[in-house]
């Protein structure tokens, strides 16, 4: 498998451990700018201004502290900190399995690829696990540690190859029905449209159809203005939202586009 290993490890349930090289799924590659000194166009450095004094505080001047009441701070040395650490482990601690389907997505975070760390005999396992993930329609519920954090994920298999997502804790994840959404009035003329509309408008997911707009406009802009051409500042177009009185007009509008 192409692509930078991140971390080894082996993922373990019961006996077994099979070892594994982690490697992101994402490649991150948006236009960054630089802040800068508009009068003599050098690079602005970020500092720590104690807020009493209105001066720049040094490195080796700062602590941490946590606000128990507005403007009261308990501080807490790094030797505390490092008490909290995580204990160092290179397990993927595997701790039940449960349906594929009953992970909901928006527990979901950032997704991994495993691979058999072909350097380690108890890589062997690798290819029996996908296979039984796979057969059964199950994903691993597990916890592991890297980079001094602790996380908590799901393990499954995708082809030929098992992926590692980590999960948001239950606490970080609002349920929608404790939301009080409004849910809107339906007529069946406006689902019988709308559901022709769909039908029409299905299509296998091709992801490589999509591009980033914005990041190719920024990207054209800046190609442009190094050349020295000049940049016209055009007025934002602002679309009229759909009245609700004009909604099943423009879902028959829709569809005889999309046919």
């Amino acid at each position: 498998m192409a692509g930078t290993t991140i971390w080894k490890g082996f993922i373990h349930f019961k006996e077994t451990d099979v070892a594994v090289k982690l490697h992101s799924t994402v490649r991150e590659e948006r236009i960054r700018f630089n802040l800068l000194h508009n009068s003599d166009q050098a690079r602005l450095r970020q500092q720590m201004i104690c807020a009493y004094e209105n001066q720049p505080v040094p490195a080796e001047e700062q602590i941490k502290g946590f606000e128990i009441e507005e403007g009261k701070y308990l501080l807490i040395d790094p030797e505390e900190l490092e008490q909290a650490l995580p204990e160092k482990n290179r397990l993927i601690e595997v701790h039940e399995f449960v349906n594929a389907d009953q992970v909901p997505r928006q527990f979901v975070e950032r997704v991994y690829a495993l691979e058999p760390d072909s350097a380690s005999p108890q890589a062997r396992g690798y290819g029996s696990l996908v296979k039984a993930l796979s057969g059964m329609g199950v994903v691993g519920i597990c916890t592991w540690t890297m980079r001094k954090r602790s996380y908590f994920g799901a393990l499954q298999a995708a082809g030929s190859v098992l992926l590692l997502s980590t999960l948001r804790y239950a606490d970080e994840v609002v349920p929608a029905a404790s939301l009080g959404l409004r849910t809107a009035a339906l007529s069946e003329r406006e689902l019988a449209i709308g559901s022709e509309l769909i039908e029409k408008m299905t299509a296998a997911f091709e992801p490589g159809k999509f591009v980033n707009e914005h990041e190719g406009k920024l990207r054209a802009m800046i190609d442009k203005k190094a050349r020295g051409d000049k940049i016209a500042i055009l007025a934002p177009r602002r679309l009229k939202p759909t009245g609700p009185d004009d909604l099943l007009a423009t879902l028959a509008e829709s569809l005889k586009k999309a046919a």
